[in-house]
């Protein structure tokens, strides 16, 4: 089994927030990051994809065409934009690092499928909030 991973970045406002819950929840609970007039970080994302190589070109997937994927079906709705207002495919999602691997790899899975090579997929996407805080989101450790 080969991984190939691509690296992206994108910068992005957020705010933690539960509106089932009250105000002072979401304020003993998410901290700063429940601040009502925002708060932004610069994503790194690496997106994964495993399989093995295709006879014929050596690729699991071609490296440009992961590269647009990532940037139409990702960059393009989050760079430079509110999580929680912006974006369609995060309505009703609370922005935490968790929730976003899962929401990305969720729009990324069907058209990675479809341009990867033989049976190679998409295998995990990892987030890094910060250099210290990176969540990742892989549904099938073993593809």
């Amino acid at each position: 089994m080969i991984y190939v991973t691509r690296k992206s970045h994108f910068n992005a406002a957020h705010r933690l927030h539960n509106p089932e819950k009250s105000d002072q929840w979401n304020k003993d609970v998410f901290g700063k990051c429940n601040n009502p007039n925002w708060h932004g970080h610069n994503y790194i994302m690496e997106v994964t994809v495993a399989g093995d190589p295709d006879p014929d070109t050596g690729y699991v997937i071609d490296l440009g065409v992961l590269k647009s994927i990532i940037q139409t079906n990702i960059l393009d709705k989050c760079d430079h934009k509110n999580l929680n207002l912006e974006v369609p495919f995060l309505e009703g999602v609370i922005p935490t690092s968790e929730n976003l691997v899962k929401a990305f790899f969720q729009e990324l899975e069907d058209d990675i499928s479809a341009k990867a090579y033989g049976p190679s997929k998409l295998h995990s996407v990892k987030l890094f909030e910060t250099e210290r805080n990176v969540a990742e989101y892989c549904p099938n450790p073993r593809i």
